[in-house]
This record gives C-alpha cells, structure tokens and sequence, in this order.
C-alpha cells in the first residue's frame, strides 16, 4: 500500500494530534484506539528479553492505551517534531515524556532523552484514515529514573507508586522476543513489503 496524498495524512495526522491532547486532559488514553485499525498492532521493547504488543484495535485499546498507561494520569507527550512520507504512508513522530508535576525548582519531570513513535498509516474501506501499526522507543532506564526521582520527591501519585509495584511481565501484553504474536519490525517492514 502507499501512494497516499500529503494532504490527507497532515489531516489525519492533526487530528491524532488534537485527540492526544484531549486524552491527556481527560486522563484517558482509551479513545485514541478509535484511530486504529481493526487488525492494528502496536508493540514496544521493554528490554531485550520483555515485548510489549497488542494486536487488534480493542488490545491495543485496553492494554497499549489502558493498563500500560495505568499510573501515568497527568503525564502528556508532546510531539515536538514530525516526519512524514506519503509514498510509504509512514509517520514518525519524536515526543517528550512529562509528568505534569514540577520538582522544588519549578522544573516539570521529564524522562531524558528521545522517545517516539513510528506509524503505518493506511485507510478502510471507506477512505477514512487509521494507522495500521505503531511502534514506540524509548528509553527505559531513564523513564525508570524519572519515576523514582518522583517517588523519592515525595510528589509522585499513587497511581505511579502502584505501578512502580507491579510485575511488568505478569501484565498482558508483555512477551519474550519468541512468543510476540507480531513482528519487532512492523510486519510490511518485515516482509519488505515498504
């Protein structure tokens, strides 16, 4: 697939973008599942030996956007620059981690570094825009220093602290490199398909 205008990405793409942010006033990053594709996946490293993948719109819904965002109630990540290629109907959009909570400097949380997203746009059978795939990189280690400079501020949210708690790989979602039902690589990146 490909082939697709600029124009109708920059739209669809904008309109992610609006529905991020209303996600991140409500608290509830459930609804960006509706921007995805039935037979969508969605999949992150955790670390060599740990996968996060969801594969289906309503995975991707409860676990991708609901029990791994457990804890995260008034983080936002703001993309901070964009990169689109119509011939490919791929999107890669670089954002900042933040906790919406400032240090005794008045300085927000942040997890250092870059993390981002990269996307497989495409369409249904009606012409609407949805992504296809995503994957997201980040960088673990100093999304984990960031939570515990929280915790140890004494600001951090219950939220977090519960999930500070919790057995990562027990979640759903979460497998050994061996067992994802999808490939790391986007399975058309795989297949060499784009």
């Amino acid at each position: 697939m490909g082939g697709f205008t600029r124009t109708e990405m920059e739209r669809f793409w904008q309109r992610w973008l609006d529905a991020n942010r209303e996600a991140e006033r409500r608290r509830d990053w459930k609804p960006l599942a509706d921007h995805y594709a039935e037979d969508a996946t969605y999949g992150w490293m955790y670390s060599p030996d740990e996968h996060f993948m969801a594969v289906g719109r309503e995975e991707i819904r409860q676990y991708a956007l609901g029990t791994e965002m457990a804890g995260l109630d008034g983080w936002h990540y703001d993309y901070v620059a964009t990169v689109m290629d119509e011939s490919n109907g791929m999107v890669i959009g670089f954002w900042k981690q933040r906790a919406g909570i400032t240090d005794d400097h008045g300085r927000e949380y942040e997890v250092p570094g870059i993390g981002g997203s990269w996307f497989g746009y495409g369409q249904d059978s009606a012409g609407n825009g949805r992504f296809e795939w995503q994957r997201d990189w980040f960088d673990l280690g100093a999304a984990a220093r960031t939570f515990l400079s929280l915790a140890e501020s004494g600001k951090a949210t219950p939220g977090l602290l519960e999930r500070m708690k919790t057995d990562s790989k027990s979640q759903p979602g979460h497998y050994r490199p061996a067992d994802l039902p999808s490939t790391v690589w986007p399975p058309v990146v795989e297949e060499g398909a784009r």
